[in-house]
């Protein structure tokens, strides 16, 4: 029987390419936010909420990369290559059998992926939002989820950004687009 999840905790783009001290697209403060997501995976868990892993992968020449990341993969590496190491979810917030992971090419978690028709399926009302990072992938998918008329709470302890001023201004945006944001603790 397929179950029912009200609540959905989405962890974006927690992968060794963003969160690793040597990654290529590593995101300053984005290690720092492992022990407040894994708290908040234990505790979206034993709540019964459902938790979804929403993670990039792209083909190893980038063709499905947007255009302002596809110098990345000119010199034959890239970045969260399908099936490399580095598109990996780290190891402290990787996936157990009751969660989804949905792949992504883009920022917004709802362009061109399965997420919306998986949330549908599932009940989904409220999303809870943590991962990396701020300007990008966390904002465009709290817009994208507010569009869809979700419940909406960005993780402030759980979400991170290249800088605390960074954080701080997308903060201040997405509260004033009528978006929840507070520390998981808040809830």
């Amino acid at each position: 029987m397929r179950p029912a999840y009200t609540d959905i905790l989405l962890v974006i783009d927690m992968q060794h390419d963003f969160v690793a001290d040597d990654a290529p697209c590593r995101v300053a403060g984005a290690k720092a936010t492992i022990p407040a997501i894994a708290r908040a995976l234990d505790s979206a868990r034993s709540r019964g909420w459902g938790v979804v892993h929403v993670i990039r992968e792209h083909h190893h020449d980038g063709s499905d990369a947007e255009t302002i990341r596809r110098h990345l993969f000119d010199d034959g590496d890239g970045v969260c290559v399908a099936g490399t190491p580095g598109a990996g979810i780290v190891d402290e917030l990787h996936p157990v059998a009751s969660d989804y992971v949905v792949v992504k090419t883009r920022f917004d978690a709802f362009y061109a992926t399965r997420l919306e028709l998986l949330l549908r399926s599932l009940g989904a009302e409220r999303l809870y939002i943590a991962g990396t990072q701020y300007p990008n992938c966390i904002r465009a998918t709290a817009v994208g989820a507010l569009e869809r008329d979700y419940d909406v709470t960005v993780l402030t302890d759980c979400c991170s950004a290249a800088t605390p001023e960074v954080a701080e201004s997308n903060i201040y945006d997405l509260r004033n687009m009528g978006i929840r944001c507070v520390p998981f603790p808040e809830l």
